[in-house]
């Protein structure tokens, strides 16, 4: 799904009901905004290499668990070499 726009990838989200996760936090957050409901978002940060990217998504599964995102976001920052995640509801 790499070469689809935006919106595409939401009418997707929306269609399949995933989770979504990205490192573009401006667009998705502005898009997700107009969902009453969505079954969550996954924000990574940093912009940062695959490898720290795979890195902090680990850390966001790990936190995760069994939790329902229904209408929640999680955002995995980095500071120094430590993952900080936070959670908030949205939508």
């Amino acid at each position: 799904m790499g070469g689809l726009k935006d919106h595409e990838l939401m009418a997707k989200v929306r269609a399949e009901e995933f989770t979504f996760v990205t490192n573009n936090a401006v667009d998705f957050r502005r898009l997700f905004r107009h969902e009453a409901i969505h079954p969550g978002l996954v924000i990574l940060i940093p912009n940062a290499t695959p490898s720290v990217q795979r890195a902090l998504f680990s850390a966001a599964l790990e936190f995760i668990g069994d939790r329902d995102l229904v209408n929640r976001v999680i955002e995995v920052n980095l500071r120094g070499e430590t993952s900080v995640i936070r959670e908030y509801e949205f939508g």
